[in-house]
């Protein structure tokens, strides 16, 4: 393991990280608030540590990383900027303390929206700016965005995808990596640019619009206002922001086939079928149950509450219109589904996907036919095309340890003092990258009374969601440090 060059791969990262404050600080000098200083203070630290990193080890780089390396590099360059992140709030006011810094700056990156505020509303502009960039980053991925505009990295781009990108079989859209990471990145400028102006359109500002915008496309969640988007109470933004997140949930590398020309590419497409089938099944089921249950007086109301919840959730986004948690018993359960299942591969969702899901009941299928004619050879196929073995191994791998690390972050949050039902939406929404659960931290509530050692283990719970769970287990690997 060469490691004076992976901390000259992730000191070169800082350092465009740190560049990256200067967006907040533009807005914090434009509306001359109380952030410039923190945001000033955290964007020169940042880069005199990238800085220092970069030129230190600059002899020991290479043109080529393995794969050991590029998990390294994303293991610790995610926990770098989560840390480096943390510095505009804690240095912003004294009542920040620095495990509630940390929370808020990993909940953003990892775009999961779980927040220890109580009065978001009170934060100044740069701040709340910032808190929102930080997901629009972390939606497509720091390292991808720095493979698709900082190619003197000199390094294997692709180990660095694989480490990070959101799906059991990244797409390689380019030849070239890093052509690959930069149409994606346009894919997701371009929509965030779209909704940005589509809220406009029906009276939003441009600031709110513009912070909704980078939490939507994300997959993230954090709002402007302390009661989400139901502080808007407008039919039309919960429309929009619904449309959008449903984009959010479906693999980038379609987007891209549509503007090029393949109208079919959604349906052609057996993940994205299933995905939008279950938006559609699941709304309609909790649309009736809801408005059986005399929660609102129309089944109109009921269908505009019941499909932004259930889209929000099953995309992992998080915002909220409505205190679920007030529903009927089945809605509640089927919004706990939602946050184990996620969106698609290959989107800015978090969850397990639908594509592993699609997998895992094809093969229990398959065993359950093995039953019946045992000497019988059969393929797992997927839009036609076979499943390589290694492919269902690593889905098979991914879903044991997913729920191994679920019941076991329970136990640990509840043996913290946590009650049953706030363990177990806590760590459910933390390890789906999701943000509101259930008990003390739902939709209306927040993660501020969770115990330190309990913020410290959701922490590490969204990292693990974010970065697909292999990514950061590996480093606990005895083999992974041995020659």
């Amino acid at each position: 393991m060469r490691w004076r060059y992976i901390l000259y791969v992730v000191g070169t990262l800082t350092l465009f990280f740190g560049l990256t404050m200067l967006v907040p600080l533009t807005f914090g000098i434009y509306y001359k608030d109380k952030s410039i200083v923190p945001i000033l203070k955290s964007l020169i630290i940042t880069i005199s540590i990238g800085l220092t990193f970069h030129l230190l080890f600059r002899k020991d780089r290479s043109a080529t990383i393995k794969q050991r390396e590029g998990m390294a590099v994303v293991a610790v360059g995610w926990t770098a900027v989560g840390l480096l992140g943390a510095l505009p709030f804690y240095l912003s006011d004294s009542s920040w303390s620095f495990v509630n810094a940390c929370f808020e700056s990993v909940s953003g990156f990892t775009t999961t929206g779980a927040s220890i505020l109580s009065d978001i509303e009170s934060l100044p502009k740069g701040l709340l700016l910032w808190r929102s960039f930080i997901q629009w980053l972390g939606g497509m991925g720091i390292i991808v965005l720095s493979i698709a505009i900082l190619p003197f990295l000199g390094v294997g781009g692709m180990q660095l995808y694989k480490a990070e990108v959101p799906s059991p079989v990244p797409d390689k859209l380019k030849p070239r990596i890093q052509d690959t990471a930069m149409i994606l990145w346009k894919v997701y400028a371009a929509f965030s640019v779209a909704e940005v102006a589509l809220l406009m359109a029906g009276g939003m500002s441009f600031f709110d619009s513009l912070c909704h915008a980078f939490t939507t496309m994300p997959t993230g969640g954090f709002s402007t206002l302390n009661t989400s988007i139901a502080g808007f109470n407008n039919s039309y933004f919960d429309f929009v922001i619904l449309i959008f997140m449903i984009f959010a949930g479906i693999n980038f590398s379609l987007h891209f086939q549509f503007l090029c020309g393949r109208p079919l590419a959604f349906w052609k497409d057996a993940e994205c079928r299933f995905f939008l089938a279950a938006v559609l099944i699941l709304t309609a089921i909790v649309t009736l149950d809801i408005w059986r249950g005399s929660i609102y007086e129309t089944i109109g109301e009921s269908l505009r509450y019941g499909a932004f919840q259930v889209v929000s959730i099953l995309t992992t986004t998080g915002f909220a219109t409505a205190d679920y948690e007030q529903w009927p018993g089945m809605s509640q359960v089927i919004l706990l589904v939602c946050m184990f299942s996620g969106a698609c591969a290959g989107s800015t969702g978090g969850g397990v996907k639908c594509l592993r899901i699609m997998l895992c009941f094809k093969y229990c299928y398959r065993e359950l036919f093995y039953l019946i004619h045992p000497r019988a050879v059969t393929t797992i196929k997927i839009g036609g095309n076979t499943v390589p073995e290694d492919v269902m191994r690593s889905v098979l791998g991914f879903l044991a340890l997913y729920m191994g690390l679920f019941f076991i972050s329970c136990v640990l949050l509840a043996g913290f003092g946590v009650d049953f039902v706030t363990a177990i939406g806590a760590v459910a929404a933390s390890i789906g990258n999701i943000g509101p659960g259930f008990g003390m931290v739902g939709p209306v509530e927040n993660y501020a009374n969770i115990p330190i050692l309990g913020k410290w283990l959701l922490i590490w719970c969204m990292l693990l969601g974010r970065l697909e769970v292999f990514t950061i287990l590996i480093l606990f690997v005895p083999e992974f440090w041995r020659k």
